[in-house]
């Protein structure tokens, strides 16, 4: 059975941007002028995804509005014959069914995962993290997707530089096909010099069978009392088998600030309405 729902979590305090996300979401900051989160659910709707799961918490409304319609929006829109604004705006509302779903408590990604059981139901789905993008040709998840109809649950990889795998989980495992690893076990920030390989795995992009419920429901918490993915999916590597996909794209943490910022420059550059007079500007910056 091919995926058909995406679970976003997004229920994190977002304390690294405060005092921004104080009444804010983290996940609606705009790159430029769109919100973080909605790259990613573009993404899911691109890979062919039809139903959006969003794990939020106290203080998420707005993201749940900005997927609704705005009808006060769009009547003051329509006055003022705005039509490519009144579009822009209806067109987000219609892009994908939403889905809402409370972690009462943040106790680490896996605990948010396991909280969108329910409106997942017994099927196989995608997760990506509501602040991580990947800009890519081929969307990541539909990469992703791809592989799981052959080869079942995967996870995103890149490769990094040997000095840079103590900041990442790195893959134990063999590679099985171009791109393509079958993993025997994950490391989770390994000391210098210890990693088994130098493939890290990419936040925020998982196509998972529903098996990982009941493994996540039986998976001790960890350090800070949380319950981690990464542990759920050593289980699943041990007992369902798991790959992992060297995925094509330029990846952006945009819950990390110089992350953001690049993030926001790099999408700036690449619209024809902004690009062309931001150019000068960074060139006079950079000079200065």
């Amino acid at each position: 059975m091919r995926p058909r729902k995406a679970v976003i979590p997004a229920a994190g305090l977002g304390t690294r941007f405060l005092p921004a996300t104080k009444a804010i979401p983290k996940e609606m900051l705009p790159i430029v002028d769109v919100p973080t989160i909605q790259y990613v659910v573009q993404e899911a709707v691109d890979s062919g995804l039809t139903e959006i799961v969003l794990v939020t918490g106290r203080g998420k409304s707005a993201i749940e509005d900005h997927f609704d319609l705005a009808p006060e929006l769009e009547h003051f829109l329509e006055e003022k014959g705005k039509r490519d604004l009144l579009e822009q705006v209806r067109d987000i509302a219609r892009m994908v069914q939403v889905i809402s779903v409370r972690q009462q408590e943040p106790r680490g990604l896996g605990h948010a995962v396991l909280a969108a059981r329910h409106a997942v139901g017994n099927e196989p789905f995608a997760v990506l993290l509501g602040d991580d993008i990947i800009d890519a040709p081929v969307p990541c998840i539909r990469q992703l997707l791809d592989v799981y109809a052959a080869h079942g649950a995967v996870i995103a990889l890149r490769a990094v530089a040997p000095d840079q795998t103590p900041l990442y989980g790195v893959i134990a495992g063999q590679r099985v096909g171009e791109r393509l690893h079958r993993i025997e076990s994950l490391v989770e920030k390994p000391p210098a010099g210890t990693a088994p390989t130098n493939l890290a795995v990419v936040p925020g992009r998982y196509v998972l069978p529903p098996e990982i419920f009941d493994i996540l429901a039986r998976t001790p918490p960890g350090k800070g009392g949380e319950i981690q993915l990464t542990d759920g999916l050593q289980i699943l590597a041990r007992e369902h088998g798991l790959h992992g996909y060297e995925v094509e794209g330029q990846r952006y943490d945009a819950g990390e600030k110089v992350g953001f910022i690049e993030a926001t420059v790099a999408f700036a550059l690449k619209r024809p309405d902004i690009g062309p007079r931001l150019r000068p500007v960074l060139r006079k910056l950079l000079e200065s």
